[in-house]
């Protein structure tokens, strides 16, 4: 696979790093960005896709644990920015388009 390919497969998969308007305190250490990964099917068990993609709370509660790099816990997803988790939100909703859908072509 050239350079190239694998830099448009990682993207398609992997958020752009997400700057939280809120940092999340975890002890000593403060988490200032975050990316998400497209998920696969499996990851996606117990979350109707159309709460996902209407950006329900309780689904992106139960996703973005699941999802995220570094890995944030479902209490500190609650405690999360409601802005911070529109924008994550909506990330995830964007790996569940369709290329068509997005406008993009293969």
């Amino acid at each position: 696979m050239t350079k190239a390919a694998v830099t448009q497969a990682h993207t398609a998969t992997v958020t752009d790093p997400i700057e939280l308007d809120e940092p999340i305190k975890r002890g000593e250490q403060t988490i200032d960005t975050i990316t998400l990964r497209k998920p696969k099917s499996g990851e996606l068990r117990g979350v109707a896709l159309a709460d996902v993609l209407q950006m329900q709370t309780d689904a992106l509660i139960t996703l973005i644990p699941r999802l995220s790099n570094p890995s944030l816990t479902a209490t500190e997803v609650r405690q999360m920015d409601p802005a911070d988790l529109v924008q994550c939100g909506g990330e995830i909703a964007g790996f569940l388009l369709t290329k068509r859908a997005k406008g993009e072509s293969e």
